[in-house]
């Protein structure tokens, strides 16, 4: 390791600049991500390094710019997209789902795609309902798809470099309060690479096993710093990639915690976490819990733009604690 403290930006940014050193078919493409370096930075000074060729301005036409990426890869090429707002990802729904996602099923498995979508995610900018959805959920239903959530700048370079190499198109969605904020681990210079599927230990407990992704990975390590100092001790485990998705991890905390607890920022009506609660419950797992599993989610409501509701609506540190605490003492 290089004792190297980088935001996910940078982070983002260097994984994508290897990418593009060691890969002639990559290029980016996107709104904005030129001259300017991107809606939130993240493309920063790649146009002056690499050229207009590969780092491509697009018009605002979101359809248009995943079915240029779509064509391009099964070209040969392998393209980044930048979305600026994961909300916007809903105007290019059919070329995601239905085009990107089908092709190397449909014929066979005689064409790949290439492809990977960039894009902001979740709430907490006060941008109000339009542009701080979490919709992990809609990408995990559709098979063909690659899902992943980075949690930290060291997470988010190698899953990046992976998620580059992958031979067919990958989602992959970064939160915008994760963007500016440094990572507490070291990312290396190099190329490294974080394999796609593989959940990943965050910190090991007696009492709690709880899964999250994204911000609220952050949020639980808060949550349980605090609850330490009451004796509780959580076992948090990230999933980092939520299609595929790797249970192994959880199952294991489960044989030892008994007790599961499941966190998320989007809604929880038709949440990515009713997902994992479904696997413990049909699984090897369901003789091993000693309380009945528990979810935190984001309530049934587009986000609000005033502040004090647009907290409200998702889980907060507070409310991890809380949660985690009761079914920790109410089923000892």
């Amino acid at each position: 390791m290089s004792d190297r403290k980088l935001t996910m930006s940078e982070a983002l940014r260097e994984a994508m600049s290897i990418a593009l050193d060691e890969r002639p078919e990559v290029f980016i493409l996107g709104e904005d991500i030129g001259i300017y370096g991107g809606a939130f930075g993240v493309t920063g000074d790649l146009y002056h390094r690499y050229g207009k060729e590969r780092i491509r301005d697009t018009p605002i036409s979101e359809l248009g710019i995943v079915g240029t990426a779509v064509g391009a890869a099964l070209s040969g090429m392998r393209p980044i997209v930048e979305i600026q707002f994961s909300d916007f990802t809903a105007q290019a729904m059919d070329q995601i789902v239905n085009q990107a996602a089908k092709i190397h099923f449909m014929v066979g498995g005689g064409l790949h795609v290439p492809l990977v979508l960039r894009t902001a995610s979740g709430s907490g900018t006060g941008a109000a309902a339009q542009h701080s959805q979490s919709l992990e959920g809609w990408f995990a239903n559709v098979p063909g798809l690659k899902v992943v959530i980075p949690s930290s700048p060291y997470e988010a370079k190698g899953l990046l470099l992976s998620a580059i190499d992958d031979p067919n198109p990958v989602i992959f969605l970064e939160h915008k309060l994760l963007y500016k904020v440094a990572g507490t681990e070291d990312v290396p210079e190099g190329a490294y690479r974080i394999p796609l599927g593989v959940s990943r230990v965050v910190r090991e407990g007696k009492d709690l096993t709880v899964v999250a992704t994204g911000i609220m990975v952050t949020r639980v390590l808060a949550a349980a710093a605090e609850l330490d100092k009451e004796g509780i001790n959580i076992t948090l485990i990230d999933p980092r990639t939520i299609s595929p998705l790797d249970m192994e991890p959880v199952y294991a905390s489960l044989a030892k915690t008994g007790r599961l607890m499941v966190v998320q920022e989007a809604p929880e009506h038709g949440g990515f976490i009713n997902e994992v609660i479904a696997r413990v419950v049909t699984g090897p797992s369901l003789g091993h819990l000693i309380a009945p599993v528990t979810r935190l989610a984001g309530m049934n409501v587009p986000i609000p733009y005033a502040p004090q509701l647009e907290k409200a609506a998702v889980p907060q540190v507070e409310d991890i604690i809380k949660q985690a605490r009761e079914v920790v003492v109410n089923w000892r």
